[in-house]
């Protein structure tokens, strides 16, 4: 379960969040969406404990803001910008396995069937991969990470149509048991893997309404 408590956030006199109240339980599947400035990104950085705010959010009771480390082996993340890791795609996967307590094949097995022609990546540097390879082996990463939350800040953005169509059947086949949180301008693409809409408008919540799947 995931709970915002007035969550309100502020960069210098912009007030960013306002006062934000959510509770999202295990089943269920959100698509968050806003204009750009909404306050999309910034409510998933303080779910993640990225950022100081006020009020509270608690993931199965744990506390985003003191307790990070802990909430990170909870929670599979692709964030929108990917960071600028200069290490080895091949360590890059050692690692995230390491840390999300899977199998290093496993994460290679998800960016194979994404397109992403991993073997021949192993040496190269995160940082020199194309924004597509960056976003394949990211999805890849969270994909293979065994956690009961996965939030998702525009994943399909710098993937090719094959490439996007093949992350959203993955998806839709690791949703049940679990709660994935979808931040995203393309709705449309989302209406098969969501059953609640969340829409943000100058840091409010304006719009939460469930969807029901044909």
């Amino acid at each position: 379960m995931i709970i915002f408590k007035q969550v309100t956030k502020q960069f210098q006199r912009d007030i960013v969040l306002d006062h934000v109240d959510l509770t999202i339980t295990l089943g269920e599947h959100i698509a968050l969406i806003g204009a750009n400035g909404a306050g999309k990104t910034t409510l998933i950085r303080c779910l993640l404990g990225e950022y100081k705010y006020d009020g509270h959010i608690f993931i199965n009771g744990t506390d985003s803001r003191h307790q990070r480390q802990q909430l990170l082996s909870q929670v599979g993340f692709v964030p929108q910008h990917p960071p600028p890791l200069k290490i080895p795609v091949k360590q890059l996967i050692n690692f995230a396995a390491e840390l999300c307590q899977t199998r290093p094949e496993e994460i290679i097995d998800y960016a194979e069937q994404l397109g992403l022609k991993i073997g021949v990546l192993f040496s190269r540097p995160f940082n020199k991969l194309s924004g597509g390879q960056k976003q394949k082996l990211l999805i890849s990463i969270a994909l293979g990470h065994h956690s009961q939350i996965l939030i998702l800040d525009e994943p399909s953005a710098n993937l090719d149509p094959e490439a996007r169509q093949i992350f959203f059947n993955l998806l839709k086949e690791k949703q049940n048991n679990m709660i994935t949180f979808i931040s995203s301008h393309r709705l449309d693409e989302l209406k098969n893997l969501v059953n609640r809409v969340i829409e943000l408008d100058s840091g409010k919540i304006v719009k939460d309404i469930p969807v029901i799947q044909g």
